[in-house]
């Protein structure tokens, strides 16, 4: 209970720190259950309080990612990702903004920036829009190769 009452856990985080405590798996799923069916612990509430947490530093596939590893399905996900993905652009442009501000001048600035957005999580075609909305030198268009000479 003292776990739970600090924040959300998912079943396999609660798993783990229980293990700790207890020997039996069984006793330990006995209880998980318990905690489960009286709706102390929720692995879709565990999801919420997490996005919302981190939704405006991160990426939705990062995100995700994150949650996946915590043993959460699929399934489980499909209505977070949806809304992730529908806010997903603002988001970009927030981080990107406060850690930028300014398209980038040439194709190395382009990748650096670009290599950024995608180690925070977000999709290549949500940093692409992002970036060539800017006025932004997108590397991959000829017509860049043309502009430098």
């Amino acid at each position: 209970m003292a776990y739970l009452s600090r924040r959300e856990h998912s079943r396999q985080e609660l798993r783990r720190k229980l293990s700790a405590w207890c020997d039996d798996p069984a006793a330990i799923e006995a209880v998980l259950d318990d905690l489960v069916r009286e709706h102390w612990q929720s692995d879709q509430r565990y999801a919420q309080a997490y996005a919302h947490r981190v939704a405006a530093r991160q990426g939705t596939q990062r995100i995700l990612g994150a949650l996946r590893q915590q043993g959460l399905a699929d399934e489980q996900l499909a209505d977070l990702k949806d809304g992730l993905r529908a806010s997903e652009a603002e988001r970009a442009h927030v981080v990107w903004h406060r850690k930028f501000g300014q398209p980038p001048a040439d194709p190395r600035e382009y990748a650096r920036q670009y290599r950024f957005m995608a180690g925070r999580g977000f999709s290549v075609d949500c940093i692409r829009r992002l970036l060539d909305s800017r006025g932004a030198v997108n590397p991959d268009d000829p017509a860049a190769d043309d502009e430098q000479d």
